[in-house]
């Protein structure tokens, strides 16, 4: 990852971000006890959370979770079910009528693997996922990764690499890559 995509930690920009995480999370804890059918309280949240209105016929069931919100950019049609995370400091766009299961992750932030910079440095890279895609449930989405157009990503899916239209994509299996 190039160095554009770090962020100094204890940096001004650092600091910004955090005072926006803790504002968004004040909002996402009152968006979350709200009764299901508090259709006007919850569109007076979500427009401070994403600091714009919900598109037209976007569907979200909380719990709803993101960490900025400002960097989310949900197309017309798109159902997000319930217990869904957003960490979208780096950027997150979703297509057009694209269905995310519950308890799906979006994350574009990360830290470095070396030990020495874990804890200096934020990296992050947005995630894209085209039209109507599919997300099962309790898959994860990993920072960088493009999702293409009438894609399926299966229950439970890890995915740290990009996945070409029209594809299921399946699978959650760890290995070590390299020590140090």
């Amino acid at each position: 990852m190039s160095r554009d995509r770090f962020m100094r930690i204890h940096s001004p920009e650092f600091t910004a971000m955090s005072e926006r995480v803790l504002q968004v999370t004040q909002l996402t804890s009152r968006l979350n006890v709200l009764p299901f059918d508090d259709e006007a309280g919850k569109a007076e949240l979500f427009e401070q959370i994403l600091g714009r209105p919900l598109p037209p016929r976007v569907t979200i069931y909380p719990p709803f979770y993101t960490d900025h919100g400002l960097r989310l950019d949900l197309a017309e049609r798109v159902f997000i079910n319930q217990g869904c995370t957003f960490l979208d400091y780096a950027g997150i766009r979703i297509g057009e009528r694209t269905m995310i299961g519950p308890k799906v992750t979006f994350i574009t932030n990360g830290h470095p693997v070396d030990p020495k910079e874990r804890r200096l440095w934020l990296t992050g890279a947005p995630i894209d996922v085209a039209e109507n895609v599919w997300i099962g449930a309790g898959a994860t989405i990993l920072p960088g990764v493009s999702i293409g157009r009438d894609a399926v990503i299966a229950a439970g899916s890890v995915v740290a690499d990009d996945v070409p239209a029209a594809t299921l994509v399946t699978g959650t299996k760890a290995s070590v890559r390299r020590q140090w």
